[in-house]
């Protein structure tokens, strides 16, 4: 087994405690288990000449709308905070003065200021999946946008899988979430890697060619038994999958993506290579926490070139419900990093057509402060933001009241983003309908109607 262990970092206010690691695969006899994560490449039957890919930005606990994306300053200072407005390139669109270079590439980038029907949870189930972990849940569960990707267009090409998740780990495990396959089953779960300097893992160690080969004879061979007992047939194309996964074991392809050394130094700088940081409290001495790090925007691009079609990532930690401003000056600056050098990159490169990109977190924070300086959960209303894909950028959907408590114009309901960001992606979840694993069918949206302003 290829084991990535992965820390903990960053305390909820659930304070749900997370250990886990990551498994790419096995090579025991019984056979290999990433194989079961390629099956998407057999029932899709895409082609891959054209390449859509999704890179989604979670931001773990909530981000507070009005300190970044919808600020108010003529709110009373019990409402507005701290931070002031500053303009941006496009005539009439204000953010927070804590995101000054995203300030410049506003062109580039659509607000939504006015989604909602999100879930007052601690969870990144339903920035995943479109639903409510705690509401129905089909036989087998929600399956995630990449996942549904996975299952209906498959990879791009043999050793890139298309989804991978660089979730990483914190001590609330429902916000370390890559996004779950639910009842796509196994197959169509996320790839994932969340360790700096992963490639390094991925590689085979101490097993040479010919041992590989090998053990692939071997395998060959208990699977022509387990054919001669199985009269379903639905071993016939197990050989397939094990190529597949041996593929994605030994990729030049997936594994010079992960290496962050073959990017020009230039590009690196401009992303940058911190993580989140935090002060839980006033007396502790400030510290790395929260979720992913800035490379992580890096690898996302380079994944996404690379060939696979949705990348999940995590970053920050954003459950201020003290210090809010404190925290606020140290994440939000380094989100703004990260999220402009990957919009620009994606220009550069000329992927910005057909790379969406969506930032948003489970929920806004509530627009009165509280007494420890801090703001609450607040799930009338949030911020989204999304750029590339061929959307219309250079504005804003939607609009808060005076106080940023509720929508008062074109108010998004929360899967309206699932279904741009499927419409972007060539998918139709209007006539798409699946059985989940007690046979019964589901569309995936309840809410098929994409943000029209955006396309």
């Amino acid at each position: 087994m290829l084991n990535i262990a992965s820390g903990t970092a960053g305390v909820f206010c659930d304070s749900i405690p997370r250990r886990s690691f990551l498994q790419i695969g096995s090579l025991g006899m019984g056979g290999l288990a990433l194989p079961e994560l390629l099956r998407a490449e057999a029932s899709a039957g895409s082609s891959s000449s054209s390449h859509k890919a999704v890179i989604m930005v979670f931001l773990p606990g909530g981000p507070p709308h009005l300190d970044m994306y919808d600020p108010k300053p003529d709110a009373p200072s019990t409402v507005r905070g701290e931070f002031d407005p500053i303009s941006t390139n496009v005539p009439g669109i204000q953010v927070s003065e804590l995101m000054p270079r995203q300030a410049e590439i506003m062109d580039k980038l659509a607000i939504v200021r006015s989604v909602v029907g999100t879930a007052d949870e601690h969870s990144a189930f339903h920035c995943l999946t479109g639903w409510a972990s705690k509401g129905f849940q089909p036989a087998g569960g929600w399956p995630s946008l990449g996942a549904v990707v996975s299952k209906v267009q498959g990879s791009t090409q043999p050793g890139v899988p298309p989804f991978v998740g660089l979730a990483r780990e914190m001590n609330t495990r429902a916000l370390s979430d890559s996004g779950a396959p639910g009842f796509l089953g196994l197959a169509h779960g996320p790839f994932k890697v969340n360790k700096g300097g992963v490639h390094a893992d991925m590689v085979l160690h101490g097993i040479t060619t010919r041992r590989l080969d090998d053990r692939r004879t071997l395998l060959k061979r208990f699977d022509r038994f387990r054919r001669g007992v199985d009269a379903s047939g639905t071993l016939d194309s197990l050989d397939a999958f094990q190529r597949q996964a041996l593929g994605i074991l030994t990729s030049n392809r997936l594994l010079e993506a992960l290496d962050l050394s073959r990017e020009d130094p230039a590009v690196r700088e401009r992303y940058g290579k911190a993580g989140g940081y935090y002060r839980f409290r006033p007396d502790v001495t400030e510290k790395p926490g929260g979720a992913g790090a800035l490379e992580d925007f890096l690898v996302a691009r380079r994944l996404v070139e690379a060939g696979v079609r949705c990348v999940t990532l995590n970053f920050g930690k954003w459950d201020w419900h003290e210090f809010n401003f404190r925290q606020a000056k140290s994440n939000v600056p380094r989100l703004d990093q990260g999220v402009t050098a990957l919009v620009q990159d994606l220009h550069e490169r000329g992927l910005h057509k057909d790379v969406t990109v969506v930032i948003w977190g489970e929920f806004g924070r509530t627009p009165r402060i509280n007494k420890l300086s801090g703001r609450d959960h607040w799930p009338q209303v949030m911020s989204v933001v999304l750029a590339g894909g061929g959307l219309r950028t250079g504005q804003v959907v939607g609009a808060t009241n005076r106080l940023g408590e509720r929508s008062i114009e074109e108010p998004v309901q929360f899967q309206r983003v699932f279904a741009t960001l499927y419409h972007q992606l060539g998918i139709r979840p209007e006539r798409l309908c699946m059985n989940d694993r007690d046979g019964r069918p589901h569309y995936l949206l309840n809410h098929h109607e994409p943000i029209r302003q955006l396309l």
